[in-house]
């Protein structure tokens, strides 16, 4: 019990471990409020209570990224074009990856001014920039692992004088990892997609207990990969 205590206030101490617990606090409060109210009605006190949290979690992770401007400039700074990548699929959608993401803080970072009354303009447009640029960031994030996910099964009981021999244990742990990746960014995309404007393919349609599912499974994975040293996408 203290160790378990111990690291999750490792965990919440950390920017990311932290922003990843609020993200699953906040789609499983969007879960189960979505559920209560579609059952209940939107006058069940508990399920409008649950929203109203979600919302604010939401409100608040938004605020957060004011600031990952940087890190995420870093990170694409260090990548560059990703010559230490073997794979040129790999390395170019990668480096398109890394320019989806810069730009989605910009636009996010304007919408959210708009909303707060800083800057007098319209919100919309920006707040849909930002999700396209999520969804793009996604699809590429999905592409990525499957190509990875092709290349570690061709590898097997393969290896060059460059790429030492991998054990099993260890080929099965990326490929899950890669399965697992797939998964969470599906996942965010089903959700990106709703936040379309209607009419782009089911954009506006999901109900909120589903977008509280979608996101709650991209979380729950995001803090496994987190434990266990592996990588996620997800905003």
């Amino acid at each position: 019990m203290e160790k378990a205590a111990s690291a999750l206030v490792n965990v919440l101490e950390s920017y990311r471990g932290r922003d990843r617990m609020i993200r699953t606090l906040c789609y499983s409060c969007q879960l189960l409020g979505g559920a209560i109210t579609q059952r209940h009605g939107e006058a069940q006190p508990c399920g409008r209570s649950l929203l109203i949290v979600a919302s604010q979690l939401s409100h608040c992770r938004t605020v957060l990224r004011l600031f990952d401007d940087l890190s995420m400039l870093a990170y694409s700074l260090q990548y560059g074009l990703g010559n230490q990548e073997k794979d040129f699929l790999i390395r170019w959608i990668s480096v398109l990856g890394n320019v989806f993401d810069q730009l989605y803080y910009p636009c996010e970072h304007m919408a959210w001014a708009a909303d707060a009354g800083v800057i007098h303009i319209k919100s919309d447009t920006w707040w849909t920039a930002s999700t396209a640029l999520w969804g793009l960031s996604l699809m590429v994030g999905i592409i990525r692992s499957l190509r990875t996910l092709i290349k570690l099964r061709r590898s097997k009981g393969k290896h060059s004088k460059d790429d030492p021999p991998r054990s099993r244990g260890e080929l099965k742990f990326q490929m899950r990892s890669e399965l697992l990746s797939i998964i969470s960014c599906f996942s965010d995309l089903v959700n990106a997609v709703h936040w379309m404007p209607p009419g782009f393919l089911w954009g506006g349609c999901s109900p909120t207990w589903l977008v509280g599912l979608m996101g709650t499974i991209s979380s729950i994975i995001g803090i496994y990969q987190t434990a266990v040293g592996g990588s996620s996408a997800g905003v």
